[in-house]
């Protein structure tokens, strides 16, 4: 959809870092800007960084970063971005919940980087919006049945009306080229890019992940066409019948693309899939054990157990455990994400 953005001109843009924000987020976000008032030879953006009480923000790396203003006075803004990290569930209080809206009120434009959508949508702000998140954390959301208004998706970003939200890393940068684009011209916003050394702007199209890719270190057609069949099939795994079926492959060829490029049978790689996922939803949320089980696919809590510690080391309730132990040792509140 098309931006409310006013086209061409000078913006203001405020980012609203909370503590434990990711910095490579962040700087993904700012730097576009940075680099096309430096391309254009004049300001046609400046930025302002806001804290709740305007003192310097940590973070998740533990570096300290200083801030221009707290909260309040408001600032006249084009665009707000809320810069999240880890434990942002610690971090959506009264006075910042209060403040997004307020911002919303005055139809400032508003999105967000890493996990800084969950606080948006804790102050009802994405209700009835496609919005996105780090993959980390979008099923956990869907399993918890968190924000039901709220339409997630796993694009690497989402600009819908005036709602700007993107995952983590870098995938700022691409949102932002993409801003700049309609604002000042793709012309600016590619000559940037290739200053970034950034080979394609990714688009709206484009997924957070490319299963396999990384590991594989290229593209590998028919194996991502597999895997991804069976990320999108984590509760009710397909038989490796099935998965040739849908692909066009023999189950033969099938075991053999796996072992010669992965290094393991198709349903290891299945089966580590869905224990993954499972780890993400005992530290993301209050699910009972018995329905991360169920919903990772496995038929028996005993069944889920049994592999949970054969991969992982430790069970199911020991990585509960563990977690607590952790958020004891921060002094953080057993609250988890959802």
């Amino acid at each position: 959809m098309e931006s409310p953005v006013p086209a061409k001109g000078h913006h203001d843009i405020g980012f609203l870092l909370l503590p434990g924000f990711s910095q490579l987020a962040f700087s993904s976000a700012l730097e576009p800007l940075r680099m096309a008032n430096h391309l254009a030879d004049r300001t046609l953006y400046t930025w302002h960084l806001v804290s709740r009480d305007g003192t310097a923000v940590t973070a998740s790396s533990g570096l300290p970063t200083a801030v221009d203003q707290a909260l309040e006075p408001m600032p006249a803004l084009d665009l707000l971005l809320v810069c999240g990290g880890v434990e942002v569930q610690r971090h959506g209080d009264r006075a910042t919940l209060s403040w997004l809206r307020r911002l919303a009120e005055r139809r400032i434009p508003l999105g967000a980087v890493c996990t800084g959508g969950y606080v948006l949508a804790r102050a009802g702000l994405l209700d009835g919006y496609r919005c996105t998140l780090h993959w980390e954390h979008i099923s956990s959301l869907h399993e918890a049945r968190r924000f039901p208004a709220v339409i997630f998706t796993s694009q690497l970003f989402v600009m819908d009306r005036d709602r700007y939200t993107c995952s983590g890393g870098i995938a700022p940068l691409d949102m932002m080229l993409h801003l700049i684009g309609r604002q000042q011209g793709l012309a600016l916003a590619e000559a940037i890019a290739e200053e970034f050394i950034h080979e394609r702007i990714r688009g709206v199209g484009d997924r957070q992940r490319s299963p396999l890719r990384v590991r594989l270190g290229h593209s590998h057609p028919k194996l991502e066409e597999v895997a991804t069949l069976m990320e999108a099939n984590l509760q009710e795994p397909l038989a490796l019948d099935e998965l040739a079926r849908y692909t066009g492959l023999s189950r033969r060829q099938l075991e053999r693309l796996f072992q010669r490029y992965v290094g393991c049978p198709p349903l290891k790689y299945y089966l580590e899939l869905r224990l993954a996922r499972a780890r993400l939803l005992l530290q993301q949320t209050r699910m009972p054990i018995t329905e991360v089980a169920l919903a990772c696919g496995f038929v028996s809590p005993p069944h889920f157990t049994k592999c949970y510690h054969d991969h992982f080391g430790h069970s199911p309730s020991g990585e509960r455990k563990r977690r607590q132990q952790r958020q004891a040792e921060l002094a953080l509140p057993d609250d988890p994400l959802l």
